[in-house]
């Protein structure tokens, strides 16, 4: 079989971490698709670990957390009976950890919006961090429990729930979010002060995953139809935005503001974590 060259598998990586599909890559790069699935579980699992091992340590001021809705195979009302309740299949979220200073991902979990996939990913975000913390995140009553749970009131949060309008009429509601009204600032634990109680960041890093992930566009038949497809196209996804992607607030990566880099790497580089020991040799 003839393998492609680290060039040739970065230009494929590029092309998906600029939110292009799987056919379009394949149309750009000339690659096979079943190539380009292919890389992407090498990709997404080699950047998966290398998160969970560097990603540590980390001395941040200020975390926000959210949870950002898509779906797997088929959406939720079209998921098959003898495969409903099943995971992986219907819909899907991925909590996210976004540190407000250095806009690194903190932590991040793809699972279902329930108490257990709150409690696993509090606890990875804590087991992240050193020093004490103020963290918000929006009205969900999960977290409540998670976070006292995980971090024992050793922390400031606090919550945030905004409140929208009505808007108008049925028909724009589906494409259009209603009309801002106001932001309810809740403190929960700990004594977090007022002007960081946000969640804008994180919110906003919504978007960029939108954009940034075929798969996360709405509206569209990109969506993945393997759980494992789309856990590893999101691990190349904050790979990539953690240590290749210059942040334009920040004019560095979101990894050298943290410190965990003294550099933007490069596809090449973040391919090259498939490949440890021919990157040794």
């Amino acid at each position: 079989m003839n393998r492609l060259s680290i060039q040739e598998r970065a230009k494929i990586l590029g092309c998906l971490v600029e939110g292009m599909s799987v056919r379009a890559s394949c149309r750009i790069t000339g690659a096979a698709k079943k190539t380009v699935l292919r890389l992407i579980g090498e990709f997404g699992a080699a950047c998966a670990e290398y998160h969970d091992k560097h990603v540590r340590n980390i001395s941040s001021q200020r975390i926000q957390c959210d949870e950002i809705w898509s779906f797997c195979y088929a959406k939720k009302k079209n998921v098959p009976q003898e495969l409903q309740g099943v995971y992986g299949y219907g819909d899907v979220y991925t909590w996210t950890a976004l540190d407000a200073d250095t806009k690194l991902m903190v932590s991040w979990l793809v699972a279902n919006r329930n108490v257990k996939a709150a409690n696993k990913f509090i606890h990875d975000l804590r087991d992240r961090l050193v020093g004490r913390i103020q963290l918000t995140t929006d009205g969900y009553k999960i977290y409540l429990n998670a976070i006292e749970n995980v971090f024992a009131g050793d922390i400031d949060y606090a919550q945030l729930v905004k409140v929208y309008g009505d808007g108008e009429a049925a028909t724009e509601k589906k494409y259009s979010p209603s009309e801002f009204v106001c932001a309810d600032k809740t403190k929960v634990t700990g004594n977090p002060d007022p002007a960081h109680i946000s969640t804008s960041f994180v919110e906003r890093s919504n978007l960029s995953m939108r954009m940034s992930m075929r798969r996360f566009t709405r509206l569209t038949n990109a969506f993945s139809k393997k759980i494992a497809n789309h856990e590893h196209a999101i691990a190349i996804y904050f790979m990539y935005y953690n240590f290749g992607r210059i942040h334009q607030t920040l004019r560095v990566t979101p990894a050298m503001e943290a410190g965990i880099t003294d550099h933007v790497w490069s596809l090449e580089e973040i391919v090259g974590l498939a490949e440890p020991v021919k990157m040794a040799a």
